[in-house]
């Protein structure tokens, strides 16, 4: 899985919404309205904050941590969200590898070593049709079956 060439984390940090995704077993609640809020913790951790809309009107929210692998502009990320004291097994940890990004850091696809999860995020709820349609067509190249993507729908409050 080929991702981006580096990552400037700092630059990587503050909100990101959710366009669009691979269906999977842990956002099953979420109806819409999703974000994804990362901060550089004083450890050198990464803070991750995600938050989603569900059938009831009400938010849920995850609290988690990521954590670079290799050197400081790796674009590989490991993220976890459950408790720190299980932080010692390998199996809590999923890969969260960036693999196109533009270079306004306004538009990103992530992944996982395997391909089996797909986001696409973006600093604004909407993404204009053909930076998404290029978008796209990258994850193609890059052997992603775009038509798995499940758009996220965003309210008018965000």
């Amino acid at each position: 899985m080929a991702t981006i060439p580096s990552l400037d984390v700092p630059r990587y940090m503050g909100r990101w919404y959710e366009i669009g995704k691979y269906p999977n077993r842990f956002q099953k609640k979420c109806v819409g309205d999703t974000t994804a809020d990362y901060r550089v913790q004083p450890d050198g951790s990464l803070q991750v904050i995600n938050r989603c809309r569900m059938k009831d009107g009400q938010f849920d929210e995850a609290l988690g941590v990521a954590r670079q692998i290799g050197e400081r502009s790796s674009p590989k990320l490991e993220v976890r969200f459950a408790p720190a004291w299980l932080s010692f097994i390998p199996a809590v940890w999923g890969d969260y590898w960036v693999i196109d990004l533009d270079t306004d850091y306004q538009l990103a696809a992530v992944s996982d070593s395997k391909r089996e999860y797909l986001w696409i995020l973006a600093r604004s709820p909407k993404v204009s049709p053909d930076v998404y349609a290029g978008l796209l067509e990258r994850l193609r190249s890059k052997g992603f079956d775009t038509r798995r993507l499940e758009m996220t729908r965003h309210s008018e409050e965000n």
